[in-house]
């Protein structure tokens, strides 16, 4: 009997399923440009856990397609196509395969491709980004948006003292990374995975709410920064937290540690995002939240007590 390719993971179909309708409101938003670096993430991630497992027998991850999957939509739309293959392939080798492959991983994979590319190329990954279409929908007809890559983003204009309406950032007709902007989106997509048990609610609040109440507080001191309400509806951490915070493998697994890993992102988040050079906040915070998951479910592991 002939091996199945893919194993088999119900779980991760699901967030394939909760992410499709983001990356078609993506498409209408910026062009054909972004399919095109989904579909190539995905190809070369499947690829190279494909050549990691064929000596052992193993079928590939259907985990590396949501990898893939992600990292084509935190990307900006206009980063080229080198940096699509660098980021996916770094992420796999060296934040899954390095580690043993699927369910072995301590960090996330997407976000160690994208940080890799993030520090490494900042002129593409940090400056590239591209204004939506006028009108949501001409996407369609189109490779991408615009010829002209310099567009700030509703965080970056914010942070400047300009202002972006509410309602654009709340719909997703901006500028940003590809699957970022859509907030009622990501939003629908997270009772999505909570309803199917995919993603736990409770490092969803958790980071959503750290994040408010830490923005909160240096908007108090400073109220330069920006508001926690473009905290959340400005940038990308409602699609971190929905999406990469909740990662069943590089996150915590006791309930009290949700708690505990949820507001260590968010206030983290906040902070680097606030006081560092890096706009990419959230990145960073997950991937140190990430380094503390096995620690926080061990602290929150009941001694057994010897009779």
């Amino acid at each position: 009997m002939a091996k199945k390719f893919f194993l088999k993971q119900p779980m991760m179909r699901k967030v394939i399923y909760a992410l499709l309708p983001i990356l078609i409101f993506a498409v209408g938003n910026f062009g054909w440009v972004v399919f095109s670096k989904v579909f190539l993430s995905i190809l070369i991630s499947v690829f190279v856990e494909w050549l990691f497992e064929k000596k052992k027998g193993k079928p590939v991850s259907e985990a590396s397609i949501v990898t893939g999957f992600l990292i084509g939509l935190i990307l900006p739309p206009a980063v080229p196509f080198w940096i699509v293959i660098v980021a996916s392939s770094f992420a796999m080798i060296f934040a899954k395969m390095a580690f043993g492959g699927f369910a072995k991983n301590l960090y996330n994979p997407a976000l160690v491709g994208r940080a890799f590319v993030y520090i490494s190329f900042p002129a593409a990954v940090q400056q590239s980004w591209t204004p939506a279409v006028q009108s949501w929908g001409q996407g369609f007809v189109r490779w991408i948006s615009s010829d002209i890559i310099t567009m700030a983003t509703p965080a970056n204009v914010i942070r400047s003292g300009g202002s972006v309406s509410a309602w654009r950032m709340i719909f997703g007709n901006i500028s940003g990374s590809s699957g970022e902007t859509a907030k009622w989106l990501i939003a629908a997509a997270a009772v999505y995975l909570i309803i199917t048990k995919v993603a736990s609610w409770k490092i969803i609040v958790s980071t959503l709410l750290s994040a408010f109440v830490m923005s909160g507080i240096v908007y108090i001191f400073d109220p330069s920064k920006m508001s926690p309400f473009h905290w959340i509806i400005g940038g990308s951490i409602l699609f971190g937290a929905v999406f990469m915070a909740t990662d069943p493998v590089s996150a915590p697994k006791k309930e009290k540690s949700k708690w505990i890993y949820g507001a260590m992102i968010g206030s983290l988040a906040v902070i680097i995002g606030s006081f560092s050079l890096f706009g990419a906040g959230l990145m960073f915070a997950v991937l140190i939240a990430n380094t503390f998951a096995s620690l926080l479910d061990y602290l929150n592991t009941p001694k057994k007590v010897r009779a």
